[in-house]
C-alpha cells in the first residue's frame, strides 16, 4: 500500500478544517470525516497522496490473502485484506462482512490483482462470526471490529506459516512506542490504483493524540498507528489486513480518515477481542519455534509499603534450553522487582517478587516481565493494583453537570472539578469541532474551572473528552455529553 490510511467512505468524504492546535492530548488543528478503508472510496475530492508504502510479495507473506466480492470496487472485487490463520480460518475486519454488501470469496497466492490468473487459489465464505459486542451496520464507529471468517476449501498455507494472533497477554506489543506493519491489496492513496500487495510501517501512538476525526478513538478498543501528516497510511481495499508487531498480528485495519491522509485505526487484539477470535479459531496458536515466558498468577494487590509475589514460568523452544535473565520494567513509584533466581534455563520457574513504598501511588499499573536470551526477548505483563485501585494518574476530573442540551452554535456551560496532582493543572478538551474554553484555563490540585462549549452547526450527540495535565505531566480525563438539538 504505497502508503494509506485507514478510511474509506463511510458515507461522506468531505473533511472540516478548523484552526485549533494539534498537540497530542489537545485539540486537533482540523476535524476528519471517519470512513472505513473497505473498496467503496469515491469522489474526485479526495486528495491524492501517494505515500511511501513499498510493493511485498505472498511469498515474504504467506498468511496474507485478498477479500474479495460480487460488487467490490477493486480488481476482480477485490473489498478487504485479511489474514490465514488456520486450516480454514481467515481473520478480518467485522465491517468486511457485515457491511460490504454482496457475496464474499477469497484469492490466495497473487501479488498484483489487476493480471487475472496469477492466484493459487479461490474459496467462497461457508459462515462467518462477528465479535459478539459489534454493533451492526457502523458497528466500526465504537469497536469490535473483528470478524472470524470459515472458509469452504483448505487453504494453501502450511501451518507453519499461519499468522499468530494476540491476546489479552500481549498488551505490550501495543504499548505507545511500538512499530509495526500494515500489509493490503488496498489504493496507493485515496484517487490512486489498488490491488497490489503492500505494505508500510507504522508506528503506535497513545490514542489521546489521536482525536482529530469525527468519532472517538478508543484506546481500550482501538489503536491508534501512523501519521498526522499522510506520510504513510492505510486506504480503500485495506479494511481487514494485519497490522503485525513482532511477528504477532496486534490489530486489523479498521477506520481511518475518508481521505487516507492521516491515521490508521485498527481493531485491538491485545485484549479480550484477541482472545475471542483465538478461541474462535480453535487450536493452539502457531508459535515463533523461540522459548516463552508467562507470569501466574498474572496479577496482584497489595498495600503500600507491602509486596506480593508471583512465579516467572518459562518454556523452551526449537533451539532448546537456553539461558534466560530476567528483568521488569514501568515499575510505578517506589517499587523494586527481584527475582529468585534472576538467571534461569528455559523450562525453569523463577520467584519474581514487588516490593512496594510507603509512597507508590494506588492505582492499577502494569509491569512489564522481560526475559532476554541469545534467540531474542520475550515479554509478560502484570497487572499491580496497589491500594484502592484508584487511578495510576492521581488526577479525579468531573464535570458539573456531565450533560447539556442546546440549538446549533449555541453556548452550554460546566464546572470542572480537578481533585489531586501536582503544580499548575492544564485543561484541554477535544469531541466537538471548536475547542471548548477554560476560565481559568489552569487550576490548582482541587480547583474548579469553568468550561464553554458551542454546539456544532449539525444536530447530533457529541461526546467531548476533558483532559486535565498537572506539572509532571499526569492525567485525568471525564466526559461530558452535549446534545445538538
Amino acid at each position: 500500500m504505497k502508503t494509506r490510511l485507514a478510511a474509506v467512505v463511510a458515507l461522506t468524504l468531505a473533511a472540516a478544517t478548523l484552526g485549533v492546535t494539534n498537540d497530542a492530548g489537545a485539540a486537533p488543528d482540523r476535524i476528519s470525516v471517519a470512513a472505513t478503508p473497505t473498496d467503496q472510496l469515491r469522489g474526485p475530492d479526495a486528495g491524492a497522496q501517494i505515500v511511501n508504502g513499498q510493493r511485498t510479495t505472498v511469498k515474504e507473506n504467506p498468511f496474507v490473502i485478498a477479500g474479495m466480492r460480487v460488487g467490490g470496487g477493486g480488481p476482480q472485487g477485490q473489498s478487504c485484506t485479511a489474514s490465514v490463520v488456520a486450516k480454514r480460518k481467515i481473520v478480518t475486519a467485522a465491517h468486511c462482512m457485515i457491511d460490504a454488501v454482496g457475496d464474499k470469496s477469497y484469492i490466495y497466492g497473487d501479488d498484483d490483482l489487476n493480471t487475472p490468473g496469477d492466484e493459487t487459489f479461490r474459496t467462497a465464505v461457508t459462515s462467518f462470526k462477528t465479535h459478539p459486542k459489534y454493533s451492526g451496520n457502523g458497528g466500526w464507529r465504537t469497536g469490535y471490529d473483528v470478524a472470524v471468517v470459515t472458509t469452504a476449501d483448505d487453504l494453501p498455507v502450511p501451518e507453519a506459516q499461519w499468522a499468530k494472533v494476540a491476546g489479552s497477554g500481549d498488551t505490550a506489543l501495543t504499548q505507545p512506542g511500538k512499530s509495526g506493519y500494515s500489509l493490503g491489496y488496498g489504493k496507493t492513496s485515496s484517487g490512486g490504483g489498488s490491488g497490489e500487495l503492500r505494505k508500510t510501517t507504522l508506528p503506535v501512538n497513545d490514542p489521546a493524540g489521536c482525536q482529530v476525526f469525527d468519532i472517538k478513538v478508543n484506546g481500550d478498543l482501538m489503536v491508534c498507528t501512523g501519521y498526522d501528516d499522510g506520510r504513510t497510511a492505510n486506504c480503500s481495499g485495506d479494511s481487514g489486513g494485519p497490522f503485525i508487531v513482532d511477528g504477532v498480528i496486534v490489530g486489523v485495519s479498521s477506520w481511518g480518515s475518508s481521505k487516507c491522509d492521516r491515521y490508521s485505526v485498527m481493531s485491538r487484539l491485545t485484549n479480550e477481542m484477541g482472545d475471542w477470535a483465538r478461541g474462535e479459531i480453535g487450536g493452539t496458536q502457531p508459535g515463533d519455534g523461540k522459548f516463552s515466558v508467562a507470569l501466574s498468577p498474572t496479577s496482584g494487590k497489595v498495600e503500600a509499603g507491602k509486596y506480593v509475589s508471583t512465579s516467572v514460568t518459562t518454556k523452551a523452544g526449537d533451539q532448546g534450553a537456553e539461558k534466560l535473565e530476567l528483568s521488569a520494567s514501568s515499575l510505578p513509584a517506589g517499587t523494586t522487582a527481584t527475582f529468585q533466581p534472576a538467571t534461569v534455563n528455559s523450562g525453569d520457574v523463577a520467584k519474581m517478587t514487588l516490593h512496594t513504598s510507603a509512597t507508590t501511588p494506588a492505582g492499577v499499573h502494569k509491569v512489564t516481565v522481560t526475559a532476554k536470551a541469545a534467540s531474542g526477548s520475550k515479554t509478560a505483563e502484570y497487572a499491580l493494583t496497589v491500594g484502592d485501585g484508584g487511578t495510576t494518574t492521581g488526577l479525579k476530573v468531573t464535570a458539573s453537570p456531565n450533560t447539556g442540551s442546546v440549538p446549533p452554535r449555541g453556548y452550554a456551560n460546566a464546572t470542572i472539578t480537578v481533585a489531586g496532582g501536582t503544580g499548575q493543572i492544564r485543561l484541554t478538551a477535544t469531541g466537538v469541532p471548536s475547542a471548548p474554553t477554560f476560565s481559568p484555563p489552569t487550576v490548582n490540585p482541587g480547583g474548579t474551572s469553568r468550561m464553554t462549549v458551542m454546539g456544532p452547526a449539525e444536530r447530533g450527540t457529541y461526546k467531548v473528552t476533558i483532559t486535565a495535565t498537572d506539572g509532571t505531566g499526569k492525567t485525568g480525563t471525564a466526559e461530558y455529553t452535549l446534545t445538538v438539538r
